[in-house]
């Protein structure tokens, strides 16, 4: 498969930055302080973790598994990246939902983020404190992508906005990272002609169903708890294997159905994986409903590593849901899980074949630019 290509991509793409040269230098890790959210303390309306990406990244720091240095630092995604998939008429309305003389609110906004304050607030100021982290994340997945192919796999410490689709946010989820990442890959990489999603989020992913219901190239599983949100009837029928679980599923049912569906989903098709991995699968989460355990999770993304590399194929994975304080260190712990079983890092992609670069595990001097976790 050839991996050639440039920041411009085939003819016809678009100039972006996110197609930038990553340094060898860097590990296929993709994070930026810019993902985090804190608004005056509104974020703590939701009951989601807007901070959790920083602690994901502290968490590895501290166990030395990385620095700041040799992580890739996500970019955030222009305007002309988003017209890859996203309609114009849904950017402007996250931009100006409703005029009242000179002041620009923010209905669209509130409502995808699902904090009802955003309303009455000023949109330039939702822009720069709640959209552009979600760009930034945004970002972050098209950058992975790239990595993946290079590297035979990538995290992006975020992302995974996986009720996005192309004119229509929901869910937490403003922009449709996971059909972003594809749709460059598929314009921008030689020899990349199929993808599998492997949605593991607790949610039905309706946003990159609604956005590849017609596109056969586009393999979809898709795992959740059949009685939550969004339970869209419509974006079902994209779905080639679907698993549908009920209130409460524990590990064992959860990890079987896990291991058999994807060994089965991969034996069907052999093309590049973007693997949602959300934690709001865990026990006692607000939204998920279901009650698999932190070593049930872990064991669940070493599931999907492993059947990854035994065949070959690169890897993307982003880490979506997740409404509890603690699944920031759970995502740290799987990480660090996959790290010990040999299915990321340097040797995580030895014998990989000759389209697979190295990896270097020293300093990342990529544009620059340094950061510190939060």
């Amino acid at each position: 498969m050839s991996k050639k290509e440039d920041s411009r991509g085939k003819k016809g793409s678009h100039q972006t930055e996110l197609y930038a040269e990553v340094p060898l230098t860097c590990l296929p890790i993709v994070y930026s302080p810019e993902y985090n959210i804190t608004f005056m303390g509104l974020e703590k309306l939701h009951p989601f973790d807007a901070g959790k990406w920083g602690k994901v990244i502290r968490f590895l720091n501290e166990e030395q598994f990385i620095t700041d240095e040799v992580i890739a630092l996500a970019r955030e995604a222009s305007e002309v990246d988003l017209l890859v998939v996203h309609t114009a008429c849904y950017l402007n309305r996250l931009k100006n939902a409703i005029l009242e003389g000179s002041r620009e609110w923010s209905l669209v906004v509130a409502t995808i983020t699902e904090i009802p304050p955003l309303l009455f607030l000023p949109n330039f100021l939702v822009q720069r404190k709640v959209l552009k982290p979600l760009r930034t994340q945004t970002g972050g997945t098209i950058m992975a992508g790239k990595l993946a192919m290079d590297r035979g796999w990538a995290i992006n410490v975020g992302g995974g906005f996986h009720h996005c689709s192309s004119d229509k946010g929901g869910g937490f989820c403003a922009y449709s990272d996971i059909t972003l990442a594809i749709k460059f890959l598929f314009e921008r990489v030689g020899g990349v002609a199929r993808a599998t999603i492997i949605d593991l989020d607790a949610h039905q992913g309706n946003g990159h169903e609604l956005d590849f219901l017609e596109d056969r190239r586009v393999y979809i599983m898709d795992v959740y708890n059949r009685h939550i949100y969004p339970g869209d009837g419509y974006a079902k029928r994209a779905i080639k294997r679907k698993v549908e679980l009920d209130w409460g599923t524990e590990d064992m049912e959860y990890l079987q159905k896990v291991e058999l569906h994807s060994e089965g989903a991969l034996n069907e098709v052999w093309p590049d994986i973007i693997y949602n991995a959300g934690t709001d699968v865990l026990d006692g989460d607000p939204l998920g409903g279901l009650a698999i355990s932190p070593q049930g999770i872990v064991k669940r993304d070493e599931i999907i590593f492993r059947a990854a590399q035994r065949r070959g194929i690169p890897i993307l994975m982003v880490t979506s849901g997740g409404y509890q304080k603690k699944t920031a260190r759970i995502i740290a712990d799987s990480i660090l899980n996959l790290h010990r079983q040999g299915l990321i890092g340097e040797e995580a992609v030895e014998g990989a074949g000759p389209s697979h670069v190295p990896l270097m595990m020293s300093k990342c001097v990529s544009s620059g630019a340094t950061f510190s976790a939060i």
